[in-house]
């Protein structure tokens, strides 16, 4: 390729309303243009690192003998509905009709697709079997940001297992572990596997790979101590132990006419929050419930969706909570309430003397014993854990750290393939269930998360193994016939030894087309000049340390070469 030829429309500016780095470099180096929120158009040179991502993630599914499928992006509304995620989805599937009124979605996830297809499995001599795809998802984002880290229409590297029985899966998800672990690898992300949330997917493990990062929407907890790591939506600590002293008889009323809040009530009344009851009202599949949870700790929604097992799960408005407990947010409490369900945070267990809202504005009670004066339902896990608390595995500090999700990979059971009816004939002549496991990886994010780990203040540093182009070849004094002769000897050499090149031919200043390659991250640039060449050298320039190296003229190519296939690649 010759830069003369390329479109590539780099800019001198970052862009206005770019967030991320990510963001800002693709749209700078002339990547990707953004045609409307969340969906962006991708330039040659995002295609090129796009396709060598995709290379990357298929050589490792192939590896560990997955079968590629293309399945369209355009579903009908009934296999959802027949699943049971056409309403759990809610709005972020994008939904349209055809010219016959038959209701449609675009695609953000295959997993009834492949479910369908599998119906055609008929022993389980078939099994096992591993299918993937790399598939336009789409979904209706409520807040597209950060350039291709959060997107309405992105690709997927969707794979899904089916196999006879639990041992199997537990293969399936261990080899899609190690191929992800050598795929971010070999991106150049340093993707920490965490346990994590299946939330809507189902399932009964969970792991995302998360890529620190400024940028990410995501926080990961890890332990500085040991190997503990889950995102925030699962993640566990050990609490310090707490003396309450003894309750009293019943529960003291007290005035509270001007405290609303937990740090209100604290410093008016002197509660400390860890000796609050916070009582929060949700709607949980059409039913109110109280969640009570320690003054001091906040809840995260997601593992209360996870210990209901709730398809649906909003707050509750105003009016339904004075309705169904005679008071307002405030002054709420889950003492003497028997007609509501209620579910604690583990926090809570054996506490006593205690404080807590009750259930009349303005008033609160004081010594609370949980166990005695509150008829809790369920005990779960449900506080977000933060610095400093200590790793329940090894006693070690645990820190708050914010990521970009790269992967997912779940252990689905079998949620889909009874729903959609899927069985095989088992080895006893019996007909089984199949068991699934569904693994993702987001192509154009992982293209992002690479470039959030991998820039300076010059601009992107591509790794060798997903660079748009491995070398570019500067020519300088282009109107010498003798150096044009020698950047297009060097040029060919290194396109016949494979490493993809790019010439740099246009009639540009030298800082220019500097500039250029290290904006746009090209890992090694051989630089040939008249100056140079008089004495029969070339310069060859490494991106990513900005070492230069002065080669002679034949040697360079195969010194390139040696350098784009090293270790580093």
């Amino acid at each position: 390729m010759r830069w003369s030829q390329l479109y590539t429309p780099t800019l001198r500016e970052a862009p206005a309303g770019a967030d991320a780095v990510s963001h800002r470099l693709l749209v700078r180096a002339g990547f990707v243009r953004q045609l409307m929120a969340g969906h962006y158009s991708l330039l040659p040179l995002a295609v090129r690192v796009r396709a060598k991502v995709i290379e990357v993630v298929r050589e490792e599914m192939a590896r560990i003998g997955a079968q590629e499928f293309l399945l369209p992006a355009l579903h009908p509304a009934e296999i959802w509905r027949e699943s049971g995620r056409w309403d759990v989805m809610g709005d972020e599937i994008f939904r349209l009709r055809d010219r016959r009124g038959a209701e449609l979605a675009l695609g953000m996830t295959h997993e009834e697709i492949f479910t369908v297809l599998a119906r055609e499995l008929a022993s389980y001599r078939d099994l096992p079997q591993v299918w993937y795809q790399f598939q336009t998802k789409f979904r209706d984002e409520p807040r597209p940001k950060s350039g291709l880290l959060r997107v309405r229409e992105f690709t997927m590297k969707d794979s899904y297992s089916f196999d006879v029985a639990a041992d199997g899966l537990d293969t399936a998800f261990d080899r899609h572990y190690d191929a992800y672990t050598r795929i971010f690898a070999r991106l150049g992300v340093p993707a920490i596997p965490v346990q994590a949330s299946s939330g809507s997917m189902g399932g009964s493990a969970s792991v995302e790979f998360m890529c620190p990062s400024e940028a990410g929407e995501d926080l990961v907890v890890r332990c500085t101590a040991c190997d503990y790591a889950a995102n925030v939506e699962k993640a566990t600590s050990a609490l310090a132990p707490v003396a309450d002293g003894t309750a009293p008889p019943v529960p003291e009323r007290f005035d509270t006419p001007h405290a609303r809040t937990i740090d209100e009530l604290a410093e008016q009344h002197d509660v400390p929050a860890d000796r609050q009851i916070k009582t929060l009202v949700y709607v949980v599949d059409d039913r109110l419930t109280l969640v009570l949870m320690r003054g001091d700790h906040a809840l995260v929604e997601q593992k209360l969706a996870d210990a209901t097992g709730a398809l649906a799960l909003r707050p509750a408005h105003a009016e339904e909570i004075r309705d169904a407990l005679g008071a307002a947010p405030g002054s709420l409490g889950a003492v003497g309430v028997t007609d509501l369900p209620i579910l604690a945070d583990e926090a809570l267990r054996g506490r006593t003397a205690m404080t807590t809202g009750a259930n009349t504005d303005g008033v609160h009670l004081r010594g609370v014993d949980v166990a005695r004066d509150v008829a809790v339902g369920s005990w779960a896990d449900l506080r977000e854990v933060t610095a400093g608390e200590t790793c329940a595995a090894c006693g070690g500090a645990l820190d708050v750290v914010r990521t970009i999700e790269v992967g997912h990979i779940f252990k689905l059971g079998r949620k889909y393939t009874e729903t959609l009816d899927v069985t095989v004939l088992g080895p006893d002549g019996d007909r089984v269930t199949p068991i699934m496991g569904s693994y993702g990886i987001g192509v154009e994010r992982a293209m992002a998360a690479v470039i959030e780990t991998h820039h300076d203040d010059k601009g992107i540093v591509w790794p060798v193994a997903v660079a748009p182009f491995e070398a570019a070849v500067v020519l300088l004094n282009g109107d010498d016939a003798p150096t044009a002769e020698a950047a297009e000897s060097i040029y060919e050499s290194l396109r016949a030894s494979r490493v993809d090149t790019i010439l740099d031919d246009r009639p540009l200043r030298p800082g220019a087309k500097f500039a250029d390659v290290e904006l746009i991250g090209i890992p090694y640039r051989v630089t040939v000049g008249k100056r140079g060449l008089a004495n029969g050298t070339v310069e060859v320039t490494t991106r990513a340390t900005g070492e230069t190296t002065t080669v002679p003229a034949p040697e360079a190519a195969a010194h390139v070469h040696a350098l784009v296939t090293g270790p580093t690649r």
